[in-house]
């Protein structure tokens, strides 16, 4: 009996298709996001940082003005999402109240913002359009959960609705750009809350 032997032409025949079936899996799974440039390298010292976590708005009092609240409070990063808000923000980078990153905030701003909740006092209507505002928000309101931040985006609420002539829709925008909780998600997507 003659044992029969695969010439290197039939086993390579027979390994190439496997391999390219291992390719096409490898390229269209999800892969994590491989840091290229500036924002990238950014997105991963935010990441690690830890000075932003969910606090009264009293824990801004231990704050120097030039401290940096850095970091997710709640959810890991994403960077998609990280990208997407810092971009959207960009929009609004003549409106000092508004940071250009929402994972690095300066305390003096937290703090400034803090000040506005306490002392804006709303008339009836510009009440609605706060209160509309807050069913829009991804998160039902300036955070997931009422911490510094809740007061501090409250306060920048209050001073966009009475120096800027913001409507709901925009704050709400604004709101879900420096959302600071982390996870995913796309910062450009909000839809109104059931009431």
């Amino acid at each position: 009996m003659k044992a029969i032997r695969f010439s290197d032409k039939y086993l390579v025949l027979w390994i190439l298709p496997f391999l390219f079936v291992i390719a096409f899996y490898s390229m269209v799974s999800e892969k994590p996001d491989i840091p290229t440039d500036i924002l990238d390298e950014k997105f991963i010292i935010l990441g690690n940082a830890h000075t932003n976590y969910c606090a009264s708005a009293d824990f801004l009092n231990s704050k120097s003005d030039d401290d940096s609240l850095q970091g997710s409070c709640c959810s890991k990063m994403d960077s998609h999402r990280y990208a997407e808000q810092v971009e959207g923000l960009k929009q609004y980078s003549g409106i000092d109240v508004i940071p250009s990153d929402p994972y690095d905030i300066k305390a003096s701003l937290a703090k400034t913002l803090v000040y506005y909740d306490k002392n804006i006092i709303l008339n009836t209507q510009q009440q609605k359009v706060y209160d509309d505002t807050m069913k829009m928000s991804s998160e039902g309101g300036p955070c997931c959960c009422k911490c510094w931040r809740w007061a501090a985006f409250e306060g920048q609420a209050k001073y966009l609705i009475t120096e800027y002539n913001f409507d709901e829709r925009q704050i709400a925008h604004v709101w879900d750009l420096e959302d600071g909780c982390g996870g995913k998600g796309h910062a450009d997507h909000f839809e109104p809350k059931p009431s």
